[in-house]
């Protein structure tokens, strides 16, 4: 790595509503670097990046590339000058393949379908990316959109590639790959700019790592000079380091009756004789790697996906139950917390408090029509301030929230129906430390109030913290079983895997 610069940035200003979400900061990106940026959500690491990127324009401040002043006034003119941003929720075009995302601004004028196909082909299985070309966008799981996008940035040879929260979707294996491939951009001289929540990523995989705080720059400095503890109290402002929750007492919660009895559930190909038990009172967590159909399995529950005929039984509150659509299964106490936030999760063009208010709605639809609009107002303020969502001023749309803060959006959305049951599908996706342990007690609380509560998340130590029972899903079924006091790491991915 070289001390020359290939991106200076001076003096970036970013306002909204006369707020900062960026401050007066300088960033610099040399050759062949992996530049870590690290800080809580609202912290101004995506709108940084979004400068570079050219999504947004900075109210002040100055851009240098290769030593001269540049002005990038949106994502094509990035795009010519060789950079790429691969951002945490996904901006290809769903009505186009997977092969047209990839090529999608560097389209010859006349393009063979046969050629196009075969590229994208290569490429991806040169990525080691199980992705099909010729399947739509729109239709892809949340893993395999990243997965595309992390291609397309490969493919359109920049020199410098930003990652937003790159491994947030994929399994340990898929990570372990990307970390791989990282390595070697980085030795071909391309400069990689890293977005990490996981702060163990940043510290292994980056050669500087700069921490922003309230949208300022606190500190940059060599990986190897921060550790976990020094790096959380740059980032939150206290030398007292924020550790994660411990587990959960071993006293037994199970109730005599389940609140949810899943039976021989089956889907396509992806459900398979899936059977399992929930308990009021109890964190039921669900381990497995992407397309072992855990999501698919909480859809099916939740009325976001229909069951086939034959495709098992679902008793719920002990009684069978089909919800041919997901406010059925509102109206009935269940709640499902999306792992895709932005697709499904919110309105982004109403206000946070709006939001929150058509969550109860959906519950309470039809009992009180005439309830006041101030009324609902004062309802979304509740839940704004019980979630502790963090916004620049008050009516802010919840797209110009931070990634954790639109998370805390969401769970608030379901929470404020009063469920008996609350599925939570990867509930810290792209969350900051502090919001983790926060949306974490929330979960514990939901179960100590006597809720049952069902976590699906990829990310081991959360489910080995959340849980009182494990479940392991393998090619669409329950293969493995452990009480929180058996599981293990080593069992969980053994039972995942093997």
């Amino acid at each position: 790595m070289t001390t020359e610069k290939l991106l200076v940035l001076r003096g970036a200003t970013k306002r909204y509503g006369g707020v900062a979400a960026l401050d007066d900061v300088n960033f610099d990106l040399a050759p062949g670097e992996v530049h870590a940026i690290v800080g809580e959500n609202g912290a101004g690491k995506s709108t940084l990046c979004k400068i570079i990127a050219g999504v947004i324009l900075p109210d002040a401040g100055e851009l240098l590339i290769e030593g001269e002043p540049t002005a990038i006034a949106n994502p094509l003119e990035a795009y010519n000058l060789g950079i790429s941003m691969v951002f945490q929720e996904t901006s290809l075009v769903p009505q186009l393949t997977v092969a047209q995302n990839l090529v999608l601004g560097r389209e010859r004028a006349v393009n063979s379908i046969r050629r196009l196909k075969n590229e994208a082909r290569q490429l991806l299985r040169s990525l080691n990316f199980n992705v099909n070309p010729d399947a739509l966008a729109g239709s892809l799981s949340a893993a395999q959109r990243q997965m595309v996008e992390i291609a397309r940035a490969v493919y359109n040879k920049s020199r410098i590639v930003i990652l937003d929260e790159p491994t947030a979707t994929l399994t340990p294996e898929e990570t372990e790959h990307l970390f791989y491939l990282m390595s070697q951009l980085k030795a071909d001289g391309v400069s990689l700019v890293f977005i990490s929540h996981a702060l163990e990523e940043a510290l292994e995989q980056a050669d500087r790592i700069t921490v922003l705080r309230n949208g300022q720059h606190v500190r940059t400095d060599a990986a190897g000079v921060f550790d976990r503890a020094a790096l959380i109290a740059d980032m939150i402002g206290t030398e007292a380091p924020v550790t994660e929750q411990t587990r959960r007492s071993s006293k037994t919660r199970r109730a005599s009756a389940p609140i949810l009895k899943v039976e021989g559930l089956r889907y396509a190909n992806i459900v398979n004789n899936m059977s399992f038990s929930v308990y009021p009172g109890e964190v039921t967590g669900i381990a497995g790697l992407i397309g072992s159909g855990r999501s698919e399995t909480a859809k099916l529950v939740a009325g976001e996906l229909r069951r086939n005929f034959g495709g098992g039984t679902i008793q719920y509150k002990g009684r069978a139950v089909t919800f041919r659509r997901p406010a059925a299964a509102v109206k009935r106490g269940i709640a499902y917390v999306t792992e895709d936030r932005k697709l499904n999760g919110f309105y982004e063009t109403m206000s946070v408090t709006d939001n929150i208010a058509t969550g109860w709605l959906a519950r309470h639809f039809g009992k009180n029509l005439l309830l006041r609009r101030q009324e609902m107002k004062a309802l979304g303020r509740r839940w704004l301030e019980k979630v502790q969502i963090r916004m620049l001023k008050d009516n802010q749309k919840v797209l110009r929230l931070s990634g954790g803060n639109q998370q805390k959006v969401v769970i608030a959305k379901s929470l404020v129906q009063a469920p008996d049951l609350v599925i939570f599908d990867e509930p810290t996706r792209g969350v900051d430390v502090g919001a983790i342990v926060e949306i974490r007690q929330m979960i514990r609380d939901l179960a100590d109030s006597g809720t049952g509560v069902i976590v699906i998340s990829s990310y081991l130590p959360e489910i080995l913290d959340l849980s009182d029972r494990i479940l392991i899903a393998r090619g669409g079924t329950i293969v493995a079983e452990f009480d929180r006091e058996e599981a293990s790491s080593e069992k969980v991915l053994h039972a995942a895997i093997h």
